[in-house]
């Protein structure tokens, strides 16, 4: 959420109010974003919850249920917006995103231009990090996505930082107004080298753009088209790796020499003291290990610098 009316501003210090929209979490898989109604209910495997609880109540609050149950009222910032907004689309996640407005240089006050709108993802971030005096203007050929995404925007509280247009910029470009005017360009499109001349033509001199492409052949044409008229050409696959860090109930009978865990039972392998293996055979102990949810191959991400007029 980036309300730009001062008196909503997003703080945890700011209380919930009728209408707002809020992150209900759940647990660490299971988050929904849900507008507040001073009428309504939510319903889910920890009861009932009743919307008029929750209003007057600071973010990342904790509320009970009829049954005891209870879950945390968050902030929709655009990270958590990514994990709950629906998939029209694919998305790209917080690893790329972030690392797309570092590289691509959005400060305060830039004018982005992005091409393939599709859920908004990339859009909501984008617009944080022009706000609160920069602009994001953002097409897709789709119709109704470019509606639905609008909508979400709405309810984000970013509208007044977001133009969406609907418009095929791979065949028509990118319109004339913005002729010189942009800071930056994203493009998420299947066919990017058809778009690239265009986003040319709108960036600054020294102006920076990203193409976002799943394959490798994509990126390999994509440069080729590059070279012509950009220089510092570089691409990037973003690969994140999340531990999960929690204390697990341990076997002490199958702990070695050196600490490890989880050896079957070995002569060469014997506890460093027995008897207090023999008076605690399992604790809890705090251990790190990788989640198995963690995400592979999303995509490439290629950067490029407009080539300054000598």
């Amino acid at each position: 959420m980036l309300v730009t009316d001062p008196t909503k501003k997003l703080s945890f210090n700011r209380c919930i109010s009728d209408g707002d929209l809020v992150i209900v979490y759940e647990r660490h898989d299971i988050m929904k974003a849900v507008k507040v109604c001073e009428n309504s209910v939510l319903q889910n495997r920890f009861g009932v919850f009743k919307h008029s609880d929750w209003i007057g109540q600071p973010f990342g609050s904790k509320v009970f249920s009829n049954k005891g149950g209870f879950v945390y009222l968050l902030a929709p910032t655009p990270e958590l917006w990514t994990l709950v907004l629906s998939h029209r689309t694919q998305i790209l996640y917080i690893a790329d995103i972030s690392f797309v407005i570092m590289y691509l240089e959005i400060v305060p006050g830039c004018l982005v231009l992005e091409s393939g709108t599709g859920s908004g993802s990339v859009t909501t971030s984008l617009a944080r990090a022009v706000a609160p005096t920069g602009h994001v203007y953002t097409f897709d050929f789709h119709e109704q996505r470019a509606a639905s995404a609008g909508e979400d925007f709405e309810r984000t509280g970013i509208s007044s930082l977001v133009t969406v247009g609907v418009r095929d910029i791979q065949g028509e470009g990118f319109p004339d107004d913005f002729v010189g005017m942009a800071d930056s360009v994203f493009l998420d499109l299947p066919q990017p080298w058809l778009a690239i001349p265009s986003a040319g033509r709108m960036l600054k001199q020294d102006g920076i753009l990203c193409s976002f492409s799943p394959c490798i052949e994509q990126v390999q044409r994509s440069c080729e088209t590059l070279r012509s008229n950009f220089t510092d050409i570089r691409t990037f696959e973003v690969l994140l790796r999340t531990y999960e860090v929690r204390e697990w109930k341990t076997d002490c009978s199958k702990v070695d020499e050196s600490g490890s865990v989880g050896f079957p039972p070995c002569k060469r392998r014997q506890p460093s003291n027995e008897r207090s293996v023999q008076d605690n055979p399992s604790s809890l102990q705090v251990m790190a290990r990788p989640s198995a949810e963690s995400r592979g191959h999303t995509g490439y991400l290629t950067f490029a610098r407009l080539k300054c007029l000598s």
